[in-house]
């Protein structure tokens, strides 16, 4: 009886790790605090990760340092305000991370409320990396095979790979950088020692 209870209080214990680590990078360095090293090769996968890879790195430093009153800035009235701007880069890149695991993306599922700002950035992060990991790995022939399909209630859609990158990847960059003319506009710009070209920063 004594091993059972203790059977079951270590897979509770184990099951809270992993829901902590969902929401955060289970690593000494952040996901994308700088660029990954460059791929062997030039192929579908290793050029599609880079493109998640840019992305990671700017959503990084743009989200760096953020303060409550960045995060309630609103630009107009008919706008997001930048908090509002991270929620829809958190829904893009789970949208991602759902491409990258070939699931059907349900158009109904919750979105990011309820969550810290915090907690939305690490799991926009962990969401990025994990798309890359699996996207890098794949052999390039694979990506011929995936698509976007979406569901909402006895409804679906699918759509060539093409759009994850015409659509998600690339609206995921181009919000990133709502988020970092924001910042500037409340005082808080983005470091100036962060190199987009680089993708590292330098000290």
């Amino acid at each position: 009886m004594i091993k059972f209870i203790t059977g079951i209080l270590l897979i509770l214990f184990n099951a809270s790790i992993i829901m902590a680590q969902d929401y955060t990078i289970a690593n000494d360095t952040p996901a994308f605090r700088k660029i990954p090293e460059y791929p062997e090769n030039y192929t579908a996968t290793t050029v599609m990760a880079r493109m998640i890879d840019g992305l990671g790195f700017r959503y990084y430093w743009a989200t760096e340092g953020l303060s409550k009153s960045d995060l309630n800035y609103l630009p107009s009235e008919n706008a997001r305000t930048c908090g509002e701007t991270l929620d829809h880069i958190y829904d893009l890149s789970a949208l991602i991370w759902e491409v990258a695991q070939q699931k059907t993306i349900d158009r109904d599922r919750p979105k990011s409320t309820g969550l810290t700002f915090e907690q939305k950035r690490n799991k926009t992060l962990y969401f990025l990396k994990e798309a890359r990991n699996l996207i890098i790995k794949m052999e390039p022939e694979a990506l011929e095979k995936i698509e976007l399909t979406f569901q909402s209630g006895d409804a679906t859609s699918s759509f060539p790979l093409w759009h994850l990158i015409n659509g998600p990847i690339t609206d995921a960059i181009w919000h990133v950088g709502q988020v970092v003319t924001f910042r500037r506009t409340t005082d808080n710009p983005f470091n100036s020692k962060v190199s987009v070209f680089h993708g590292k920063l330098f000290e």
